[in-house]
């Protein structure tokens, strides 16, 4: 069994998943490649659930360039659904299942897409989801059975079909399409090409050292790119992952313990949720060696490390763009992002684009040595993507610095968007549904700091003229609206809020303001305080 620590890439016509999936069943076969939920694939059984799946999409009328939307948890079928459809030359949509009605229907008919494959669990959202507008020609339930929502004819999810052969994908064709929270409007559709996707496999594989006798294992969603990447990175280097359901502090070491698992990844507030448990036997048998930890405040790096041996890798990557910037074991200093990694080019610049000497903050812009390794755009929205991707650098709207030795410093997001709980939250989302309140007058969403080093929601509130409302109130009429990593931890009710002489709000003079003893708390773990 190989133990190469640093994958190769494919020759650039390779870069597909159709060419991953075939390559990895010549070349490591009958190895095992995935555990979930009681089942298991060896790496040639990827290819054949990508071609029989496949089949099964093409038979419902999925072709080439359409899109497949997915609101599922971590279960085998998701992944299913995803390798099918880049088999097709089709696209997978993933859903957010904390998404509720409004989401859903938004994402529907963003994507435009013809199918729609979702658990039983969450038909129920569906249904108070808007189905006019979207494209849906049939939904395919998973553990469910026959039924029609709004016109729409609801299936059983079928079985496989008889193995197609794969399309003639390019590297540059879509493979998915992630939505990213907006920061001044929706969510965007980022469309990721097949090259994206196998670079950042590649990538991440070479900065955690994976080699074909490891087993990743990771908690995090399928719906986001990082867990997705976890399966890219066991293809490539032909070694095992293991998808978890969720994540559990007091059950996490048990089950790496199970797994078997030599690299975990966690996400910045985990790392603190985990400290917080009582020490443990368990913290130290394992076989985990190395972790990766974007976001993990330095302190809580250093517990970490010394409580369970495990060392935390720092990096930085978003949907759009790929594995850049990341630390190594061997980093001479920690508390940075990392240096820049190599097929990466990055500048920190001022409002004009204009570079910035070292030790100055600006934000910073990206762009890749290879093609297609960033994706491509955002779906139907022509002037958010020439926005984002001007002077052929893509902003990423966050600021930082660069250091004499050439480490990359997070300073703080110059988009106006939250980070909570591993989600990206739009503040405008978020507003939206305050603002549908007959008692809101007015608001302003932003992020304040919380005590696991991550955001927390806050929402200042300005009532309508005679109106009364308790903020638990409000809070109990954004729960139906909101996935509830978005629903506001901190409310404050203000006589009005502070404006630019034409009317902007200006938010960072409530950030500023951040949480008084007059603030609302619905608590940190989301239960609302015993008073009003």
């Amino acid at each position: 069994m190989t133990t190469e620590r640093h994958p190769s890439p494919l020759p650039p016509a390779q870069r597909t998943l159709p060419a991953m999936l075939a390559r990895q069943a010549e070349r490591f076969g009958t190895r095992p490649l995935l555990r979930m939920a009681g089942r298991s694939w060896t790496h040639a059984d990827a290819q054949h659930a990508a071609a029989g799946r496949a089949a099964a999409l093409a038979q419902a009328g999925v072709q080439r360039g359409d899109r497949v939307a997915l609101m599922s948890g971590n279960r085998i079928e998701f992944l299913e659904v995803f390798l099918g459809c880049g088999w097709l030359g089709a696209s997978t949509v993933p859903i957010n299942t904390a998404s509720m009605g409004p989401q859903i229907a938004y994402f529907l008919r963003n994507s435009e897409a013809k199918l729609l494959v979702i658990e039983a669990a969450f038909l129920e959202r569906l249904r108070a989801a808007d189905l006019a507008g979207t494209g849906l020609r049939e939904i395919w339930v998973l553990d469910g059975a026959e039924d029609t929502i709004a016109q729409v004819r609801v299936v059983p999810y079928p079985a496989p079909g008889e193995a197609l052969a794969p399309a003639a994908v390019q590297p540059g064709d879509p493979v998915a399409m992630l939505y990213t929270s907006g920061t001044t409007g929706p969510a965007k559709g980022v469309v990721c090409p097949h090259a994206q996707y196998h670079w950042w496999g590649v990538n991440s594989a070479d900065v955690l050292g994976v080699g074909g006798d490891d087993v990743l294992c990771t908690t995090l969603p399928l719906f986001h790119i990082n867990a997705l990447n976890t399966f890219a990175q066991a293809a490539i280097t032909g070694c095992e992952v293991v998808f978890e359901p969720r994540f559990s502090a007091s059950g996490f070491w048990a089950s790496m313990r199970a797994s078997g698992a030599t690299v975990v990844y966690l996400l910045g507030a985990m790392v603190p949720i985990l400290l917080a448990q009582p020490e443990g036997p368990g913290e130290r048998d394992h076989r985990v060696r190395v972790g990766l930890g974007p976001g993990v405040p330095e302190s809580a790096a250093r517990a970490f490390l010394a409580r369970t041996g495990v060392r935390l890798l720092e990096g930085y990557g978003s949907t759009e763009t790929n594995f850049a910037i990341a630390t190594t074991p061997d980093s001479p200093r920690g508390g940075v992002m990392g240096w820049l990694r190599p097929g990466f080019q990055a500048r920190v610049a001022d409002e004009d684009d204009v570079e910035l000497p070292p030790g100055e903050a600006g934000e910073l812009l990206l762009r890749a040595d290879e093609p297609y390794a960033f994706a491509s755009g955002y779906f139907n929205m022509p002037e958010k993507t020439v926005e984002a991707w001007r002077n052929l650098w893509f902003h990423t709207g966050d600021r930082v610095v660069r250091d004499a030795d050439g480490a990359f410093r997070f300073v703080d997001r110059i988009k106006d968007a939250i980070r909570r709980r591993g989600e990206n939250i739009s503040s405008f989302e978020v507003e939206q549904v305050l603002l549908s309140h007959p008692a809101v007058a007015a608001c302003a969403v932003y992020p304040v700091r919380s005590e696991l080093a991550e955001d927390e929601v806050m929402a200042a509130l300005v009532l309508r003229e005679g109106q009364r409302v308790a903020p638990s109130q409000v809070l109990a009429f954004c729960e139906s609206r909101l996935p509830y990593f978005a629903l506001p931890r901190y409310v404050d009710l203000l006589d009005d809020l502070p404006r630019t002489e034409n009317g902007k709000v200006q938010k960072y003079k409530l950030r500023e303001r951040g949480v008084t003893a007059l603030t609302w708390d619905r608590g940190p773990g989301g239960r609302p305080p015993a008073k009003g």
